[in-house]
């Protein structure tokens, strides 16, 4: 983060840093979010109960899953994020890479390949030895969830081993606005921490003496903190402020600056028209999933009953209901001539909730893919099932895929390329689609260049059978390095084209 000088300000705080402009803009953005707050919190109880509450504080090693009574929809939730973690960001994968944009020509695009290919090397590498992994999964949870994630990407301190560190911040946290582009480029977080952490994460904050005191005597007392991310008006860069939300005075800014890029990230599953948050498959099952699980609750509930049973005695005066312990060898008085302890027969049976039951859980898993993307029963599978099951997933999650590739895999990268470039770690060089681009290497983007690899290759098979000229028509070098770029074949190992040889006037010998 580059920091800015107090007398510059950063468009975020009023006149002598006060940061009550800010506040306001979060308290009403946070109060434009309060019509989905309960909507979230019914889908992580029934999908998600282990993820922190939205509506209420964290309270680690609550119980959290007494209202959920099947394990259907939670299961189908991990399988469905899994396979995004695998299809999308592989992890101990190269998932991207950097190519020569179009605006170079064949030789310059040759001596950039090696140089890009080494770029993406170091980033894959950074990536591979933080924590991505564990948070980008837990970012997939909540997209698939609650249908908004965010996911924090921060420089983490020079000597570690990775400079990129990761945060999956709770959807409860934050707070969105969208810009006019429909991206959500502005973004508050609320959260809580000691002295002890304001001071870790701002070692060059002054705090105020009197929230020092408090913690004094209770070390342990939380404070709340308030992020801000706003794109800058009319700039190519991001305002930054961090204040303490309860503090009125110029001490309650603990931080100013400015970002190349945000370093939030935050992205949807579906987004609705006019809506700033996404929607997720988990919305759409709501109804089946809370109805599966009142089904099993009945279900339970009847199990009791056929268990120990409804009994009934005739008031003989012998007979003590209240005494009366249903275990065996149980001797049971009774007067002579009544018909004793009796039992109830239940009025009705509930063997046609199995096949209730059996529906709903076929259209949860259905709506959240766990019928689709999740392993397939036989043990084998051959090349063709291989690719019909990749292009049945490119159909499935194209869109979202889409989505996902301009709200997360592309900030992502450039994220990670201005941190390093910062640093010194790559060239100067800049991603802007012209001289350098980025390309997608995850399972799931491999899927349409597969396609375009088969049929250039049906081609190529179609023009050898005709013979003649036909296959003479065809550069066998220039197709050799389509093939390379579409199966990302690293450049070392291609042989560079070679220039053509001048043809001489009139095609004769020259005397």
């Amino acid at each position: 983060m580059t920091m800015t000088s107090h007398s510059q300000g950063t468009g975020l705080l009023g006149p002598d840093r006060d940061p009550a402009p800010l506040l306001r803009r979060y308290a009403k953005a946070r109060q434009r979010r309060s019509t989905w707050e309960g909507h979230w919190q019914e889908c992580y109880d029934f999908a998600l109960p282990l993820r922190d509450a939205v509506l209420s504080a964290p309270n680690p090693g609550e119980k959290k899953g007494d209202r959920l009574f099947d394990g259907t929809a939670p299961d189908a939730v991990d399988q469905l994020a899994a396979s995004l973690l695998s299809e999308l960001t592989p992890p101990w994968a190269q998932w991207f890479g950097l190519t020569a944009g179009p605006d170079l020509d064949d030789g310059e695009r040759e001596a950039a390949a090696v140089v890009l290919e080494r770029v993406g090397t170091v980033l894959q590498s950074h990536f591979d030895r933080s924590n991505f992994a564990v948070e980008m999964h837990q970012c997939y949870l909540d997209v698939v969830t609650g249908g908004t994630a965010a996911l924090l990407f921060e420089e983490a301190p020079p000597g570690e081993a990775s400079a990129f560190r990761f945060t999956a911040v709770p959807l409860g946290q934050v707070v969105l606005e969208e810009g006019v582009d429909g991206r959500l480029d502005t973004t508050f977080r609320r959260s809580e921490l000691t002295v002890s952490g304001l001071r870790t994460r701002f070692p060059g904050a002054t705090l105020p003496e009197g929230l020092v005191k408090q913690a004094e005597d209770d070390p342990d007392r939380r404070f709340a903190l308030v992020e801000a991310v706003v794109p800058a008006t009319g700039g190519h860069y991001y305002h930054y402020a961090a204040v303490l939300e309860d503090e009125d005075a110029d001490e309650a800014v603990l931080a100013e600056g400015r970002f190349e890029q945000s370093p939030f990230i935050n992205f949807r599953w579906l987004k609705a028209p006019g809506e700033t948050y996404g929607r997720s498959p988990v919305m759409k099952a709501l109804p089946d999933i809370k109805t599966v699980n009142k089904v099993v609750e009945l279900v339970l509930k009847n199990a009791t009953i056929a268990v120990t049973g409804i009994w009934q005695a005739d008031d003989d005066g012998v007979l003590n209901p209240a005494n009366i312990k249903l275990v065996p060898g149980t001797i049971i008085p009774k007067a002579v001539g009544s018909a004793g302890l009796q039992p109830l027969e239940a009025p009705g049976r509930f063997d046609i909730s199995q096949l209730v039951l059996d529906d709903l859980r076929g259209r949860i898993r259905h709506a959240l893919l766990a019928d689709k993307l999740g392993q397939p029963d036989a043990p084998q599978m051959t090349a063709t099932e291989v690719l019909e099951r990749s292009a049945e997933m490119a159909r499935l999650l194209g869109a979202t895929y889409g989505r996902l590739q301009c709200e997360l895999l592309t900030p992502l990268i450039l994220r990670a390329v201005a941190i390093l470039r910062r640093r010194g770690e790559i060239p100067e060089l800049l991603v802007d689609g012209h001289t350098v681009d980025l390309s997608y290497r995850s399972p799931l983007a491999q899927t349409q260049a597969r396609r375009d690899a088969m049929n250039m290759l049906t081609w190529l098979s179609s023009l050898s059978q005709v013979g003649g000229t036909a296959a003479q028509a065809v550069d066998a070098g220039a197709a050799a390095r389509w093939l390379a770029r579409v199966f990302n074949v690293p450049a070392e190992l291609m042989v560079p084209a070679q220039p053509a040889a001048p043809q001489t006037a009139g095609g004769g010998d020259g005397l």
